[in-house]
């Protein structure tokens, strides 16, 4: 392992005489001088001190009071913070533990995201096809239709850039594809399915939820399971609002509904004011698709959404493509299923599809990792990274993919970061704001920044910076990742100055337990401060 070649705030003081230093070499040599000298030796004194002092650029020695005043002071002085600031020449403006290891929440997602962007064309695309398992005699498809999935995040409803007014900027149903794919059959004369219609995610790895997430996280969207096939970012959406009087249950619909959850409403409706506490309560009984919601809501509460994730993506999918194959005339006279075997239909994936759809490019991949934070498409974009350039489409692979990239490509200690998923989610995740500053640097000067950049947040924009840096002097000058887990908040990205001349920065706060609203105001404020060195 090879320590990076920097100038950092540690190495420059620790190579260079401060002012204390100078004054005490100076005292230390009065002892042996005679009377008459001292008066000359005072004088020397004093212009070592004004040359140590010059020595460290006055701007510099500003933005490092004004941080250090910031992050010491309460209630901020009780956590750890990570920062590191460079200039556009690369240059380390302002470090505080920036060389140590700190958890960064979705701050990794910069990773998943950089390496993707600059080893995958921006067009690069996945196909998800139907095979045969058995022949087709006269529109009967005798044996089972495999729905086989390459890993494509994009069967889903959202938009894929700010501007949601441009064409093909949008997905609005998530079923669209599999509709094209149940069509495509009809026009072949299908009509009949002697058998089961299975989905098959076996591109990825059999493992689909990762061993490190919590528990409780395993019943959400941001933790939904990962495997080959993906349809409604593997989740159920549940809308739920005030039922029409006090002491009714709560309204509460479902979508996509395939008939197949049971769902059973717990909730009451309350007085306007009261306690609204049913987005965190949704269950599951594990191993069913038996869920309920508990809990209150205020009869003057506006209705939100939550998003549910369920068990078996392979199966959600074939499940909605089963729907779908009905809509257009397609009959199957078996079950539906799933299965993470890949040798199960090896021999039938040797043959042309029947039907076959086209993903989004790689550059719509990228945008909900960064500017949403979206942790699904994040952990699908790293088992795609394993499976294109390492041994094979899981966690592990992925990972190896990421760790040779950031040693060999970008030229990171390997000390410097320690990942085991590729959304932050998981609590062991480590990374440090140096090497989040290399990470960005290198990429602002990849011949794809732009995939990556169109990519982060800006503040002001639509995004996860949407509302923060308004009414500061940065306002739309902010292109940055956030993260946030219990106990840790980060923020890391470029501060935009005039002609290029901007600032890379790394934002680590853990071991942190202030209220969101106050630490996120906490790590602005630093922002801002570095913001008025680099304008």
């Amino acid at each position: 392992m090879t320590e990076p070649v920097t100038r950092t705030s540690d190495a420059v003081a620790a190579r260079r005489p401060g002012p204390a230093l100078c004054v005490f070499s100076a005292l230390s040599a009065l002892s042996v001088l005679p009377v008459f000298c001292v008066l000359s030796v005072l004088s020397v004194l004093c212009a070592l001190s004004v040359l140590c002092a010059l020595s460290v650029p006055v701007e510099a020695q500003s933005l490092a009071r004004r941080l250090d005043a910031r992050m010491d002071a309460p209630p901020f002085d009780r956590l750890l913070w990570g920062v590191a600031v460079v200039d556009d020449q690369g240059r380390t403006l302002y470090g505080r533990n920036e060389r140590r290891l700190f958890a960064p929440a979705s701050s990794a997602k910069l990773v998943v995201s950089a390496v993707a962007a600059a080893l995958l064309p921006p067009d690069w695309t996945v196909r998800t096809s139907v095979y045969p398992h058995g022949p087709v005699v006269d529109g009967v498809v005798r044996g089972d239709l495999i729905l086989y999935g390459r890993g494509d995040p994009t069967f889903d409803r959202r938009c894929y850039g700010v501007d949601t007014t441009g064409d093909g900027v949008c997905n609005a149903d998530p079923f669209t594809r599999l509709r094209q794919l149940a069509q495509a059959l009809h026009a072949r004369g299908v009509r009949e399915v002697h058998g089961d219609l299975v989905g098959d995610g076996s591109y990825f790895e059999p493992l689909l939820v990762h061993p490190s997430w919590e528990m409780f996280d395993l019943n959400w969207w941001y933790a939904a399971p990962v495997s080959g096939l993906g349809f409604n970012d593997n989740s159920l959406d549940f809308r739920w609002g005030p039922g029409a009087t006090v002491g009714s249950p709560a309204a509460i619909t479902m979508t996509p509904d395939l008939g197949d959850i049971v769902f059973e409403n717990r909730t009451v409706t309350v007085p306007p004011g009261g306690r609204s506490d049913i987005g965190d309560r949704f269950y599951r009984m594990p191993g069913t698709l038996f869920i309920w919601a508990e809990g209150t809501v205020a009869r003057d509460r506006l209705p939100r959404t939550e998003s549910f994730a369920l068990p078996d993506p392979n199966l959600f999918t074939a499940r909605a493509f089963r729907q779908v194959l009905a809509e257009v005339g397609i009959a199957v006279t078996g079950t539906t299923r799933s299965t993470t075997d890949s040798m199960l239909y090896q021999p039938t994936r040797a043959v042309a599809p029947l039907a076959e759809v086209t993903s989004r490019p790689l550059r719509d991949w990228v945008f909900p990792v960064l500017n949403t934070s979206q942790n699904w498409f994040a952990e699908m974009l790293l088992k795609q990274l394993g499976r294109q350039f390492g041994a094979g489409g899981s966690w592990e692979a992925g990972l190896a993919v990421e760790r040779r990239f950031l040693i060999d490509s970008v030229g990171i200690d390997s000390t410097h970061f320690a990942l085991v998923d590729g959304s932050g989610l998981s609590a062991a995740n480590r990374m440090s704001p140096l090497a989040f500053t290399r990470l960005l640097r290198f990429m602002r000067g990849h011949p794809r920044f732009e995939v990556f950049a169109a990519a982060l947040p800006q503040s002001g924009k639509p995004g996860s910076l949407l509302h923060r840096f308004l009414g500061t002097s940065l306002s739309g000058s902010v292109r940055a990742k956030t993260g946030s887990i219990d106990g840790v908040n980060t923020l890391a990205g470029y501060i935009d100055g005039p002609e290029g001349k901007g600032l890379t920065f790394s934002i680590e706060a853990n071991n942190q337990a202030l209220p969101a609203r106050t630490i996120l105001a906490g790590i602005d404020s630093l922002v801002v401060e570095m913001g008025r060195r680099g304008r």
